[in-house]
């Protein structure tokens, strides 16, 4: 029975975020096998944190800086070690090649980082350029060539470290095939690090309701995501004017785990634009909603709020950005634009058009067939690791700059880590 070991950033919350519906997922792979399966995570117990024990997996907490993680990890021996994004890699890599090499190290970007944070560095930067606030709030969504994204990501601290923890471990589990291609063309990053997985714990399609019974529009994200709350800024003092002006007497419910004062305040009923924060059941909400609005003008990965309307028969309106690495050829299932007159054109047609809505729901069931089949991606994604297992030291020798930069990069990490760990325990 193979063991694994999952380093979590934070606790998975799969009804908060799609980050957290994205580990959910790839835990239920991992036990689908029978395998033995730890969580472990430095960070605080969130409330909203997923039943890990309904799973039969064991919850430990971990600490920073500790060498206790070292002897937990060689008494484990865990076959698989699973990086939850760069900076748990970063944290505890060095500590698991250390105290167990033969462990196969995986990391999973969720999306990645160093793209979204590219974009958003772009996305202030004409902000910036405009002469009042009403012009920064026109400002449409970041477009950027791969060459021109890669010019504002090389020299960033983030892309540099996110890149190197890349190269440090077998293998990268990436969920754009955007993302992918962004890493092998523009930054040179071989095949054999990456495998495409764009596993999400996406709901059994509900019983759809018909255009007839659904009212409103949704609009469904984690508060503490950046994109989502730009694209809650941008639909309340852009998008959702223009779709009042054409529909006086149109709702907007705005759904979202920990949602701040800021947000909060933005609530105005006699607008329309209702800030409801956490649902308890985001799947019903969307099922009872008639159009999805997802005006992302930054971000990275594939998105959990358009895939789980899609499965609720939720024609959505949204951006490249919002539909990137989602849909490759396939039509999308209701608008992607990209400028606020566009948006709220297709947000009305959608609300008020039976026709345009049934097409446009049409869509859904092929596109999720095509691209999120969750037997298919877990097959895959389990035949890789096992190939991998069997081929972990002939992997490791092509893998040179991973080796260069484990070398070392995680030497001034692990000292510093171990400075802390000293001085943490001479105060106690």
């Amino acid at each position: 029975m193979r063991k694994v070991l999952v380093i979590g950033y934070v606790w998975p919350e799969p009804r908060s975020s799609a980050a957290g519906s994205r580990m959910l997922e790839l835990l239920g792979v991992f036990r689908s096998q029978g395998w033995q399966v730890t969580f472990a995570s430095a960070a605080a117990l969130s409330t909203h944190r997923a039943d890990l024990a309904e799973l039969e997996i064991e919850e430990v907490a971990v600490a920073l800086n500790c060498d206790s993680f070292d002897a937990y990890v060689a008494r484990l021996q865990p076959d698989l070690v699973l990086f939850d994004r760069f900076f748990t890699e970063e944290q505890f890599g060095w500590r698991v090649e250390q105290a167990w090499p033969a462990a196969l190290r995986v990391l999973d970007t969720s999306d990645l980082h160093c793209l979204r944070d590219a974009r958003h560095t772009l996305l202030k930067a004409s902000q910036q350029a405009c002469g009042s606030e009403a012009q920064r709030h026109q400002i449409g969504p970041v477009a950027a060539t791969p060459q021109q994204l890669y010019a504002a990501m090389a020299a960033s601290d983030m892309a540099q470290r996110e890149v190197a923890a890349i190269y440090r471990c077998d293998l990268t589990l990436m969920i754009s095939e955007f993302e992918m291609q962004l890493l092998q063309e523009q930054f040179g990053v071989p095949p054999s690090l990456l495998h495409d997985c764009a596993l999400m714990l996406i709901p059994p399609t509900q019983d759809d309701l018909p255009f007839s019974k659904r009212e409103h529009f949704l609009s469904i994200g984690n508060f503490r995501h950046a994109p989502n709350w730009d694209a809650v800024l941008w639909l309340k003092n852009a998008l959702w004017p223009l779709v009042r002006a054409r529909l006086p007497q149109a709702q907007l419910h705005v759904y979202g785990a920990y949602p701040p004062p800021k947000a909060t305040a933005l609530h105005n009923p006699k607008q329309g634009f209702h800030v409801l924060g956490w649902a308890d059941d985001a799947h019903r909400v969307m099922a009872q909603a008639r159009v999805c609005l997802a005006p992302l003008r930054f971000g990275a990965g594939i998105k959990g709020k358009l895939a789980d309307a899609m499965a609720c028969g939720t024609p959505s309106v949204t951006t490249a950005i919002g539909s990137e690495g989602m849909h490759g050829a396939l039509p999308w299932p209701g608008h992607i634009v990209d400028t606020a007159e566009q948006f709220a054109d297709a947000a009305v047609q959608l609300h008020e058009d039976t026709n345009a809505w049934s097409r446009a729901r049409a869509h859904a069931a092929d596109l999720l067939r095509s691209r999120f089949d969750r037997q298919r991606l877990g097959a895959e994604l389990l035949a890789r690791l096992e190939r991998l297992l069997a081929t972990r030291e002939q992997h490791r020798q092509m893998n040179f700059v991973g080796a260069m930069l484990r070398h070392h990069q995680h030497k001034s990490t692990r000292y510093m880590s171990q400075w802390i760990a000293a001085k943490n325990a001479v105060s106690s």
